[in-house]
């Protein structure tokens, strides 16, 4: 057995991103925030969790919200590419009965266009995903693990059953590990 001679810490520091020391729920120092001081360790110790580790991109996540935008800077690199798929070509090419769903699927409008049109999902992306110590804005609780972008929700927020049931079988069926349906 073999593996990389990684460089290892004792102690996480803190990553680079802009607006990390915003992040309350994941460093909470007391530090105030749009003029509200959070609460000294009332937060999910990430920087200890970090310790461990940063999250895996063998590990799928399927975001089943609003969309998500796959542009996002802090997003794009850990947006996952059904491989299955040959982009814009107007083919089923993986067989599972969705055209195109190279960057995941939307429910609400049946397409394969599963872009935010609320914001809420690429909220819950970023907390879930962000890419971390990128020196670009935040940093999500698994930096390096992948987003599958499922729109099951409207611009208002609102969807129904029928639509999250489907999507919640297309994000098992297309290989989530993992499922986080706000």
């Amino acid at each position: 057995h073999a593996e990389p001679n990684y460089i290892v810490s004792a102690d996480m520091t803190p990553p680079d991103d802009t607006y990390f020391n915003r992040l309350w729920g994941l460093h909470n120092t007391g530090q105030n925030v749009n003029g509200t001081n959070g609460t000294s360790d009332a937060d999910i110790d990430a920087l200890d969790a970090w310790d461990v580790t940063t999250g895996s991109a063998d590990v799928l996540v399927a975001v089943i919200d609003t969309g998500v935008d796959v542009n996002h800077p802090d997003l794009q690199a850990n947006i996952w590419v059904n491989s299955g798929e040959i982009p814009d070509n107007g083919i089923d090419d993986d067989g599972n009965g969705y055209i195109d769903d190279v960057l995941g699927w939307d429910f609400v409008e049946n397409k394969n266009d599963p872009m935010d049109r609320h914001g809420h999902g690429t909220h819950v992306a970023g907390t879930i995903g962000a890419a971390g110590n990128n020196s670009v804005g935040i940093t999500g609780v698994a930096w390096n693990t992948r987003l599958m972008a499922v729109r099951g929700l409207d611009a208002a927020g609102h969807g129904y059953t029928d639509d999250l049931i489907t999507a919640i079988e297309y994000a098992s069926d297309t290989g989530a590990d993992i499922i986080n349906l706000s």
